[in-house]
């Protein structure tokens, strides 16, 4: 060795973009998203409740603060025409907009935008200004106040200031504090890249994806792959909008109170800006693509490349938009950046908004092709001339739309918080009425445990109704019984017939102890577990908490829940159909989804599989001559190396003897990878041990009801 000092942080390694062991081995199966919780990232006191604190914030005092910012036009970033109300919107938007309904992540409730990589799209460039603008009043109300709220709030308030009477809000959006891991934004490795799509017809985007390209929020401003086509763009819209829980009315509406207020940013030479903010000098602080050239603010702000505002008064709410885009005609123009937008043919000085900085100075209005979609596409425009003719109608509307942008992503009504939660109940909140909790749960049991249902059956049940729980937008649950409601009764995954067997007789039971049937699917798992932990030696009681209730059809929107159908659910080794992720990846992101973490998915799936609850009945992964019981037999026969495995099939695997050779037991993926990953080994190793027989029940049983009471909203303090 020489005598050279040696640096002792390993470069790259763990600090900057160096070889993570996935470079190493890209095929070995990546945990890190069941491990995003860990506190360790939390700057939070360990007891701190962000219900508690927002639920005493002085929401007057912020609405004063937050319309007071509005006009308060910043030197170090002027405000067009002296407001932020357009700024404020985009934010907001680009925050909620993220939301897609196939897999529910995505959306303003965690406060994500700070983080890489959506702080550095290319759609949100200059949105670091309007957060950092927020800052003096983040920094006051400090913790009674949430980024994801904030965020969200502002938005809300910029309307509000700009004239529209709002629906209401709701707080209660608690702050992640590291980048979300689990939400794939796509398989692209450069900015604006489009190989979502299979083909070039525009109906082949990959699943869960719901904008075109990477870095987009929606759709492409200037057409699809930057070519002007209104009728083409009108495809892309509906597609995206409908991935995000939006139908045609909403669509039109969202897309023009969007473009009433504010403007596009394109006068200037995009090619000199300097690094997105994730990748900006320390002296930016922060903040991302600077202008060498200019000051990069006001009139020469350079953001989508398109230049100019949609109505005369763009920091008023008005129905001005589809004055100027239905009463005009359009044609195609580059804006000073290059970028193509529409401005009108023929115009009247009187109706150009007036320059951003000198209002002596009258500039062209323009639309972007997405604009053109709505006026061109028949369906659209005939919502497009409803909306003209009605303001009132079109203001209530947008009012209601905006609303559901920026709470989709909060779940049920019982999560929102403050003095502005609007009273109506919308069924898109997923509501359910509350269940009894008076009446005998012993008896319920019972009644159960006398019934000629068996364990597995009772079990399965109860994980099918509460497995739809998705964390990322707290939807589905056991709470509201909706497995006994199309379409959830009839998902294949559900298996229908076990499933109608055990709903009859809990209806029955239901009738003579009223109990609801949402807290009898899931006390008959709390029986059938404990029945099975007791013929293991351990006499454990599984906690139950009453008071779910049952929801109706009218309760219950079936369109929107057929995106939480399972196809994959490795907890009952089901697979019903292809897909591109191989099925322990489909476990992790569906484990991610119930908000598990990595020891918690293995202790399940090891209970799972020895309580014989296999989709449809099959024995693969079933590794115990006890089946029925709650022991740690699979890990003990997993780890055991008294056997060999082989590949005998399609993701399908044979145990066998290594001295006799015999089959002992078959096995999918989903079972063998908690052999073969090093982290699920180690879990799998804990959980096999000879002490740890009553700590795996104890386990089994905690996390168990970490699932079934995912949902209890309405024990939220």
């Amino acid at each position: 060795m020489n005598d050279q000092s040696k640096c002792p942080v390993i470069h790259g390694g763990n600090t900057s973009g160096g070889t993570p062991n996935t470079a190493w081995w890209p095929n070995a199966l990546n945990l890190d998203v069941l491990h995003q919780h860990d506190r360790k990232t939390n700057p939070m006191d360990s007891n701190f409740n962000y219900r508690d604190a927002v639920a005493k914030l002085d929401v007057e005092a912020l609405k004063e603060d937050l319309t007071a910012l509005m006009t308060d036009s910043q030197d170090w970033w002027p405000a067009d025409w002296g407001s932020y109300v357009g700024l404020m919107v985009r934010m907001a938007w680009h925050a909620a907009g993220t939301y897609r309904a196939d897999d529910g992540r995505g959306g303003g409730n965690t406060g994500n935008q700070r983080f890489a990589p959506l702080n550095s799209w290319p759609d949100n460039v200059n949105l670091d200004k309007s957060r950092r603008l927020l800052w003096p009043i983040k920094k006051k109300y400090g913790n009674a106040l949430s980024w994801a709220d904030l965020i969200l709030f502002a938005g809300t308030m910029a309307y509000e200031t700009a004239g529209l009477k709002s629906f209401g809000f709701g707080f209660g959006r608690e702050d992640i504090w590291h980048p979300e891991q689990d939400t794939y934004w796509g398989s692209e490795t450069e900015w604006l890249g489009a190989d979502r799509y299979a083909d070039d017809e525009r109906g082949s985007l990959e699943n869960p994806l719901a904008a075109v390209e990477m870095g987009l929020i929606y759709v492409n401003p200037e057409g699809v792959g930057g070519k002007p086509d209104p009728l083409r763009t009108a495809i892309d819209i509906r597609e995206t909008f409908a991935r995000m829980a939006m139908d045609d009315e909403e669509t039109v509406a969202l897309t023009a109170g969007g473009h009433t207020l504010g403007k596009c940013h394109g006068n200037g030479d995009a090619s000199v800006l300097h690094a997105d903010p994730e990748g900006a000098a320390l002296t930016e602080q922060g903040l991302g693509w600077k202008n060498p050239a200019e000051q990069n603010t006001g009139r020469h702000t350079v953001s989508s490349g398109i230049e100019g505002a949609w109505t005369s008064e763009p920091t008023k709410w008005d129905d001005g938009y589809f004055r100027m885009l239905l009463e005009h005609e359009w044609e195609l123009k580059k804006s000073p950046a290059g970028a193509w937008q529409w401005e009108p043919v023929e115009i009247a000085e009187a109706d150009m908004p007036v320059d951003v900085e000198d209002p002596s100075i009258r500039l062209n209005p323009i639309m972007t092709d997405a604009d053109m979609a709505i006026r061109e596409d028949p369906a659209y425009r005939a919502i497009c001339d409803r909306f003209h003719k009605d303001p009132a109608y079109f203001s209530e509307t947008f009012a209601r739309a905006w609303f559901k942008l920026t709470h989709r992503d909060m779940g049920p009504k019982a999560r929102y918080i403050g003095p502005d939660v609007p009273a109506e109940n919308l069924i898109w909140q997923d509501p359910v009425g509350p269940g009894k909790t008076d009446y005998d749960v012993e008896a319920a049991k019972s009644k159960i445990a006398a019934s000629d249902l068996s364990d597995s059956e009772l079990v399965a049940t109860a994980w099918d109704s509460a497995r739809t729980f998705r964390c990322s937008d707290y939807r589905g649950g056991a709470n509201g019984a909706r497995i006994r409601l199309a379409p959830q009764k009839d998902w294949r995954g559900n298996e229908p017939a076990r499933l109608a067997k055990v709903l009859a007789v809990y209806e029955a039971i239901a009738s003579d102890t009223g109990a609801s049937i949402a807290d009898l699917i899931v006390l008959g798992g709390s029986v059938a577990i404990e029945r099975a932990a007791r013929q293991a030696g351990f006499d454990i009681v599984v906690p139950f908490t009453p008071g779910r209730g049952d929801a109706t059809e009218e309760q219950t929107d079936a369109d929107s829940f057929a995106y939480l159908e399972p196809t994959h659910d490795g907890f009952r080794n089901l697979l019903t159909s292809d897909h591109s992720a191989s099925p322990e990846e489909l476990l992790v992101d569906r484990a991610q989804l119930l908000g598990l973490t990595a020891s918690e998915m293995a202790v399940l799936v090891g209970g799972m599989r020895v309580l014989g609850t296999n989709f449809e009945g099959t024995k693969h992964g079933v590794f115990t001559d006890r089946e029925g019981l709650l022991t740690n037999d699979f890990f003990v026969n997993l780890t055991d190396m008294s056997y060999s495995w082989e590949p005998i099939g399609d993701n399908l695997f044979a145990l066998r003897n290594r001295k006799t050779g015999d089959t002992q037991w078959t096995a999918t993926s989903t079972d063998l990878v908690f052999g073969s990953n090093s982290i699920l080994r180690a879990y799998a190793e804990v959980f096999a041990q000879d002490d740890n027989k009553e700590k795996f029940v104890r386990d089994f049983i905690a996390a168990w009801v970490k699932v079934m009471d995912a949902d209890r909203f309405d024990l939220l303090s």
